[in-house]
């Protein structure tokens, strides 16, 4: 019984429990790591990985992948930069959201209508909004991006960076969304059983559209957020934040095969991917170690995980 009952404890809370051990681990090896100051570097950094991976578990609770996050990010980014030069801060910023929400429709059309697997249709999508921005920029940064639209990115309400208070309220949207509205409830069904849930009269190919736009409109969020944090609209924006994205959702806890899953843990996952960058650079460990960190960091977790639930 007290054996179960541990293994209940871990399979619920032990994410909070790594998340708070690396927070002390790091605070042990470096003074300067638990400062008010480096936490709210930290909260910064990670509100863009957060964004990507509140939109990724939407699909993820939906049985599906979005591998474009990334692409479409700097796609959204940069074309939502060239269109403020012309049209100012809010025009820009709209024509972002847009095509990042278009990008993410066309997504779940794909893999609803024409019946292909997510991971080969957001693969496509991913070497298609790479390209895009390639093309559309001629692979040189887009500047000379208005004043006004480094609030965004830089901005501070009192002595908070907006874009931590931006992530908090995309944060509790999605919440209210997942799990007091019909719509998450149908999230859930859908990736719990898709045949189940389509044979008790649920439009599976509408919400899995839906959720594929929910994600690629917080591509164009963050496309939009990162241009304005680094001033420019970068070709290479967003390479490699898919990984990023999915690494958050499933330290997090969220099956990859939908259905199951909590947004909390999507959001202390994201805090743990940022913790472990920063504390990782106080203490001047090498990029290329970096990433064999991180690496075992996620197997422990998701092994950990699955103890938890056999």
């Amino acid at each position: 019984m007290k054996n179960l009952q541990f293994k209940d404890m871990i399979r619920r809370y032990g994410i909070l429990i790594g998340f708070i051990g690396l927070i002390i681990a790091f605070s042990i090896l470096s003074e300067r790591f638990f400062t008010i100051s480096n936490m709210l570097i930290v909260m910064r950094q990670t509100s863009i990985v957060a964004f990507l991976a509140v939109g990724m578990s939407f699909v993820i609770l939906g049985a599906g992948i979005d591998l474009s996050v990334g692409s479409v990010l700097a796609f959204s980014g940069a074309v939502g930069a060239g269109a403020m030069q012309n049209g100012g801060v809010f025009l820009g910023v709209l024509t972002g959201l847009a095509l990042g929400t278009a990008l993410g429709v066309f997504n779940g059309i794909v893999i609803t209508k024409l019946k292909i697997p997510a991971f080969i249709a957001t693969l496509a999508m991913m070497a298609i909004a790479r390209g895009g921005t390639l093309v559309y920029t001629d692979g040189r940064p887009i500047t000379g991006l208005p004043s006004s639209f480094g609030f965004l990115g830089r901005g501070y309400i009192g002595n908070v960076p907006f874009p931590i208070l931006l992530m908090l309220i995309i944060f509790i949207l999605a919440y209210i969304f997942l799990k007091l509205t019909r719509f998450g409830r149908y999230v859930y069904a859908t990736g719990g059983n898709i045949n189940a849930a389509r044979a008790s009269g649920i439009k599976v190919d509408n919400v899995i559209i839906s959720t594929f736009a929910i994600s690629g409109f917080l591509s164009g969020l963050t496309g939009m957020v990162l241009a304005s944090r680094l001033n420019s609209a970068q070709p290479t924006a967003g390479m490699g934040y898919e990984l990023d994205a999915i690494a958050a959702v499933v330290l997090g806890g969220t099956s990859l095969f939908g259905g199951e899953g909590e947004l909390w843990g999507t959001l202390i996952g994201a805090f743990i991917m940022g913790i472990l960058n920063n504390g990782l650079n106080m203490l001047n460990v090498s990029s290329f170690y970096q990433q064999v960190v991180k690496g075992i960091v996620i197997l422990i977790a998701v092994t950990v995980a699955q103890s938890g639930k056999k």
